[in-house]
C-alpha cells in the first residue's frame, strides 16, 4: 500500500491499492475512489465490538475497502478541516479519540474499543468512558482539526490538556483528569472544571482546534 497526504486546510488521503490490498476505514471518509475498488461496512470485534462501538461516538461499522487489481485508488477525508498524520504501529498501539481516526492498513491491523483506565478521565476528560484502540503491523491516519502538536513524553513526564484538544495518545500513555482550582479560574478562565492530564512514556497528538460535535453545528445553525 502506497499513500500520499495532500492539501492544507483540508487535508485528504490518497490510497494506491494492489490487488488484495485491504484498508480499513472511518465511516464516510472513502470521499473517491477507482471502479475496482470495492467497499462495504463491516463491524470490527463482531458482536462484543458492536456492543462496545455503540457507545465509543464512532459508530457501529467502518469501512472496509479493497482493491480487485492492481494500481487502484481511494481518496479518503474528515468531514472537518485539519491535517492528517501517520502513526507507524510499530512504534505500538494508538488511542484515537472520538473523529480523530480516518483509516489503518497493513499486514494485521486489530481495532478494538476499550474502555478508560480511569473513572473520573471517562466521565471528565472528553474523550468519554470507551475509546477506540488500534494495534497490529501497519500505518494509522489520524485527523486533526486545525494543526497538530507532536508531543513525546518520557516516562513519568505529564502534560495537561484543555478537553477537547487531545486528538491521539500511545496506549502506555496514562489518561487522567485534574481540577484546574480557584473559583475564578472555573467562573472565568473557559477550561470547565478539569483538564485532562497525560502521563508517559509514549507519544501524543493534540490538535489546535477543538472538533465540532454534530450537536454544536445544530445548534449554530438554528442560531
Amino acid at each position: 500500500m502506497q499513500y500520499t497526504v495532500e492539501g492544507e486546510l483540508a487535508q485528504v488521503a490518497n490510497l494506491t491499492f494492489n490487488k488484495g490490498e485491504t484498508c480499513w476505514g472511518s465511516r464516510g471518509s472513502l470521499m473517491a475512489f477507482d471502479p475496482d475498488i470495492q467497499w462495504t461496512l463491516k463491524v470490527p470485534g463482531g458482536v462484543e465490538g458492536a456492543v462496545r462501538r455503540v457507545f465509543s461516538g464512532e459508530g457501529v461499522a467502518l469501512t472496509y475497502i479493497e482493491a480487485t487489481r492492481d494500481n487502484q485508488k481511494a481518496t479518503l477525508a474528515s468531514n472537518q478541516p485539519g491535517k492528517m498524520i501517520s502513526w507507524n504501529l510499530d512504534e505500538g498501539a494508538v488511542i484515537t479519540t472520538r473523529g480523530s481516526f480516518i483509516a489503518a492498513f497493513g499486514e494485521k491491523i486489530d481495532i478494538d474499543v476499550i474502555i478508560a483506565r480511569r473513572a473520573g478521565a471517562a466521565l471528565f476528560g472528553g474523550a468519554g468512558l470507551f475509546l477506540q484502540k488500534i494495534s497490529g503491523k501497519g500505518t494509522v491516519l489520524v485527523h486533526g482539526s486545525g494543526d497538530f502538536i507532536d508531543y513525546h513524553l518520557q516516562a513519568k513526564e505529564s502534560i495537561l490538556v484543555s478537553t477537547g484538544n487531545l486528538a491521539a495518545f500511545s496506549d502506555t500513555v496514562d489518561y487522567d483528569i485534574q481540577g484546574i482550582g480557584g473559583c475564578r479560574r472555573i467562573l472565568f478562565g473557559g477550561e470547565g472544571l478539569f483538564m485532562t492530564k497525560l502521563t508517559g512514556p509514549g507519544r501524543v497528538l493534540l490538535q489546535s482546534l477543538k472538533r465540532t460535535t454534530p450537536t454544536a453545528n445544530k445548534t449554530t445553525n438554528a442560531a
